[in-house]
């Protein structure tokens, strides 16, 4: 039997877990937890709703966004969405980048690792109570140096599956085997990246190309390489979490136990508790919610359109499309998805974000127009997990980030895979070859592709096996949020043991 597996049943087995109380705290003091986000849609979103269940278990909570965030929050939610209550509190720092610099996001990373250090700690000492615990993203790296700085515990919270992280977690040791960075350009197409890695425990059989974005990088000290940043932004935070014992994962065991049990002789403690939103769900929140409306999920204004469009649509009848809150498309690519959408001859729900297409405005021809008129509904954003929850969705046409496929898990919704960066090459290899939820798009994508892969989701066998396993997936998520579940249960774990942090 799995160690984990075995370690899981002693615990649910353990009075400590079957009572689910929170360790108490002396005096009227609570434990106070300091969260900061990596400055990006899908971390700030993810992070907060862990911030939401740990506050429910009594521990204060001090949430850290830039100035640039919390302006858009604000804006998205409304002048009091981030208002807060007594135990739960916003706070900022600068960007250190203007809004609007080109490339912004890796000129944000840029000064995420030369800026952020001494306005953090600053903040830090000027709040009102002590800080127990740094709870940080991952990709925050600077924050372990304001931890020892401080002399306070710090987790470090990878937002990300276990795989992926697993594939982070190895980028030294792919640098000491002088697999990446690629010697040049010629390593993306000369057949160099179907390399097999058969020496990373719990990714047995995986390619060079399946791992993380980072191992695409072919000249790291390049600035003008688009890879740069992520190379170089990789590598440093991993740097940095080596050093952490306590790293949190948006996952849940059934689905990654292999790897999580891998990760367990290399990091102290592993907490997996994802999905965070069916936690969420779970907890009776009445009067929290009415306390602590957040509606700062989102950077960008949510649509209720499209809800009532998709009332409209008969069960799994329709496709939603969204790229994600990062990633942008050419206006060529744009437009063979949008014929291959089209042509499918089945309705679709596609996000368009404002900054979706490089440089360009998303234009249609008027012939495209009048299709997408027809079977489609276009919005710039909308709330990802009402949508998904939504009888008439069949399919999810996705960039394969991890939020959207956790999302799309959890609602028992199967995906057409079209992966970009980042962690998503690995998410889409797990989709489709071990979960057995998803199609893959190629990534010179093409009209005729799309349209065949969005008949097959909707109407072939193929997607009713999809749809099936999704649904599979889907009830095991249940078991793991629900009152004994593994997530439950490390979720509780992580809430005691930072309490115990307040008591040393």
């Amino acid at each position: 039997m799995p160690r984990l597996l075995i370690k899981h049943i002693i615990q649910l087995s353990h009075p400590f877990f079957t009572k689910m109380e929170t360790v108490p705290v002396k005096g009227d003091s609570k434990p106070h937890v300091v969260f900061i986000p990596y400055p990006a849609q899908s971390h700030i979103k993810c992070m907060l709703k862990l911030a939401r269940l740990l506050h429910h278990k009594g521990l204060d909570i001090t949430f850290v966004n830039t100035e640039v965030n919390h302006k858009h929050l604000l804006k998205s939610g409304g002048p009091h969405s981030l208002d807060g209550e007594p135990g739960f509190q916003f706070k900022t720092i600068p960007d250190g980048v203007p809004e609007g610099t080109p490339e912004y996001m890796y000129a944000v990373s840029d000064s995420i690792l030369t800026n952020f250090l001494s306005p953090f700690v600053d903040l830090l000492g000027r709040l009102a109570s002590p800080v127990t615990c740094i709870l940080s993203d991952g990709m925050m790296p600077f924050t372990v140096d304001a931890a020892e700085k401080l002399k306070v515990p710090i987790m470090h919270f990878w937002t990300f599956s276990a795989c992926a992280f697993m594939g982070y977690y190895q980028a030294p040791n792919l640098i000491e085997k002088e697999l990446i960075p690629l010697k040049d350009e010629s390593c993306l197409t000369n057949g160099y990246l179907d390399t097999v890695i058969d020496w990373i425990p719990g990714l047995e059989g995986f390619r060079l190309k399946d791992l993380p974005g980072y191992v695409r990088a072919t000249n790291p000290n390049d600035r003008v390489d688009y890879t740069y940043a992520d190379y170089t932004y990789v590598i440093e935070s991993i740097k940095a979490t080596r050093k952490v014992p306590n790293i949190i994962l948006h996952t849940f065991q059934e689905l990654e136990l292999p790897v999580i049990e891998a990760l367990q002789p290399l990091i102290p403690n592993i907490y997996t508790i994802g999905p965070l939103e069916l936690l969420l769900n779970r907890i009776e929140l009445e009067e929290e919610i009415k306390k602590l409306d957040i509606k700062g999920y989102s950077l960008w204004k949510e649509e209720d359109e499209c809800l009532k469009w998709l009332e409209t649509k008969e069960p799994n009848s329709v496709v939603y499309v969204n790229f994600g809150s990062l990633i942008s498309v050419s206006l060529e690519q744009l437009l063979e998805f949008g014929w291959g959408l089209a042509n499918s001859n089945h309705y679709f729900l596609w996000i368009i974000r404002p900054d979706l297409v490089v440089g360009e405005s998303a234009g249609f021809p008027q012939e495209l127009k009048e299709m997408i008129n027809e079977r489609g509904f276009i919005a710039s954003w909308c709330s990802q997990e009402k949508v998904l929850n939504h009888s008439s969705i069949g399919g999810f046409l996705t960039h394969c980030g991890w939020g959207s496929t956790i999302e799309s898990l959890s609602a028992g919704v199967p995906m057409l895979c079209w992966p970009y960066l980042w962690d998503q090459p690995t998410n889409c290899r797990q989709m489709c070859k071990e979960w057995g939820v998803g199609l893959e798009i190629e990534s010179n994508v093409n009209r005729e592709d799309v349209e065949k892969v969005t008949r097959e989701m909707i109407g072939g066998v193929k997607g009713k096996k999809l749809r099936s396993k999704a649904m599979e997936w889907k009830k095991k998520i249940e078991i793991a949020t629900g009152p004994n579940g593994s997530s439950s249960l490390n979720v509780e774990k992580l809430a005691n043991d930072i309490t115990l942090f307040s008591k040393n």
